[in-house]
């Protein structure tokens, strides 16, 4: 991963934009909605960031560049056409430590501006890491269509009852997996018919409910022979995104093992044991989702000869993942 991703708040922080045409204006557009306080450093605006000087949204800043402008700003944006120019800026830039973004060019870049999808409040944004952009622009493109609003508005009905969440599930694989059980639920759909006030009052039920609608426990074997990711089954990268705790052969590949839940905990084993199969069944009975990532299926006797024990029962999934439940 060359980039680490982040979203900057930018409410009431100052900006810099140089450069006074269209690409500018595009970039002071949206720095505007995130509640930045713009400076545009340019000997000419556009019609929109003119009318936006004179209403007072952005300074106007049409002397000559200087490099003592950057001191006091957060980020800069260089949106100019003057090659020399913009590597002298970014050189000022890095000199203060402050990030840079220039318009088209990841080399001289120190942070780079994601292609975002909008349904606030949440944000989806997605970078090729100055690799290929259009790529990047074509999978906004279909996030657009492919994310309704409904998204948007249930982050939001999360936000309002965030408190009354963690008062009524304190543990957080619980409160994990109810969130799973809303989002597949009753206020999703109740929000995409438009029934705020519905989506409202389910929520509300079910946090006052005595039933916690939490699914059970689960534990997925999966073996990955020869350390190669791509051997890895759709059923069980699923089951790695849903994982409460991960246990982990020792000597699996690191990159394997961070496709797993990155909150999820984490323990390695040099070899399976009784004793571990009967720990992580002990989790699978408080509700936990396990997964064991192991370099062969030399676990599955073990998990089996437990499993009465456990109140579980061994089932296979398709593929490399198998399942006790």
């Amino acid at each position: 991963m060359p980039l680490y991703p982040l979203f900057a708040d930018l409410n009431q922080r100052e900006v810099m934009v140089v450069g006074g045409g269209d690409v500018a204006t595009r970039k002071v557009e949206a720095l505007l909605r995130a509640g930045a306080c713009v400076q545009v450093c340019a000997p000419a605006l556009s019609p929109a960031l003119a009318q936006w000087s004179a209403t007072g949204r952005v300074r106007h800043r049409p002397s000559e560049f200087e490099p003592a402008w950057l001191d006091d700003v957060w980020l800069i944006v260089a949106a100019t056409d003057d090659g020399a120019f913009n590597a002298h800026l970014a050189r000022e830039a890095a000199a203060r430590k402050k990030l840079v973004n220039v318009v088209d060019d990841a080399a001289l870049s120190s942070f780079q501006v994601p292609v975002v999808v909008d349904r606030d409040p949440l944000l989806v944004a997605i970078s090729s890491s100055g690799a290929a952009p259009m790529l990047a622009r074509r999978l906004g493109r279909q996030f657009e269509t492919e994310l309704d609003p409904a998204w948007g508005a249930l982050a939001a009905l999360f936000a309002r009852h965030r408190d009354a969440i963690r008062r009524r599930f304190p543990d957080l694989a619980e409160r994990r997996r109810w969130y799973d059980a809303r989002i597949d639920g009753d206020a999703m759909a109740l929000l995409r018919q438009g029934d705020t006030a519905g989506a409202e009052r389910a929520l509300a039920a079910s946090l006052a409910s005595t039933d916690t609608g939490v699914a059970c426990g689960s534990l997925t074997l999966i073996t990955v022979p020869g350390n190669d990711a791509a051997q890895l089954t759709l059923c069980a990268l699923r089951a790695m995104h849903q994982a409460d705790h991960v246990a982990v052969h020792a000597g699996l590949d690191e990159g394997i093992v961070a496709l797993a839940r990155r909150d999820a905990a984490r323990t390695v084993l040099a070899a399976w044991e009784d004793d571990a199969a009967r720990a992580l069944g002990d989790a699978v009975a408080d509700g936990r989702h396990v997964v064991v990532l192991w370099s062969d299926a030399s676990p599955i006797a073990a998990l089996a000869a437990n499993a009465p024990d456990a109140g579980l029962a061994v089932i296979e999934c398709t593929g490399r993942a198998h399942r006790v439940v």
